[in-house]
């Protein structure tokens, strides 16, 4: 057992290391050899724990996507709230994860703009990573229609798309704009939120 532990502690103190490589270099000049170098590895030893530098990158994002989820899934499965405010508590979570992980949003966003160049689909990545996530909002926007709390004149594809869009804007403010009024954003999202709630 101690072994696992073990080696799941080291997977994320490469990740640290790595995300520092990334930012520093960008994910088009980070080599492995420089993710090695930097953990104060051999290179033989880093592909113990990742395959390639894409394992490391693409093993963040999950890790930070499986956070997410277990959240909202929690959130959603509460009794005790109205859908109205699980889906402002859902959102206020993301708002706070995405905050916490402006690092890698930062490297991500860097790799979303070297895919770009090299005629990837950057869109089609993105929404890969977010199925599930898009699934849920739709599912809690149903549910609230079902329940007469949101208004049933809402298209939930569309909904669904402002309340994403809304989250892809908080990336933009929280890592490019590196606008740090956490607060704010929660705010306007809040009134987003009741935009969709029933007269």
């Amino acid at each position: 057992m101690s072994i696992v532990v073990e080696h799941e502690k080291r997977r994320r103190e490469i990740l640290e290391k790595a995300l520092d490589v990334f930012m520093e270099e960008g994910f088009e000049d980070v080599t492995f050899q420089k993710i090695a170098d930097r953990c104060g590895i051999t290179r033989t030893t880093l592909y113990i724990y990742f395959k390639n530098k894409r394992d490391i990158f693409n093993f963040s994002i999950k890790q930070l996507m499986t956070d997410v989820e277990k959240d909202i899934t929690e959130i959603r499965k509460e009794n005790n709230h109205s859908h109205v405010e699980k889906l402002i508590r859902i959102m206020n979570v993301i708002i706070e994860r995405l905050e916490e992980n402006k690092r890698l949003l930062s490297v991500v966003l860097n790799y979303l703009i070297y895919i770009a160049k090299s005629d990837y689909d950057p869109a089609y990545r993105v929404r890969r990573r977010t199925v599930r996530l898009r699934h849920i909002l739709s599912t809690l926007l149903i549910e609230g229609i079902k329940a007469g709390e949101f208004s049933e004149s809402i298209n939930v594809k569309d909904a669904n798309e402002l309340l994403y869009g809304f989250l892809e804007t908080s990336v933009f403010r929280l890592v490019v704009l590196r606008n740090s009024q956490v607060e704010e954003v929660k705010a306007a999202m809040k009134l987003a939120v009741q935009g969709l709630v029933k007269p």
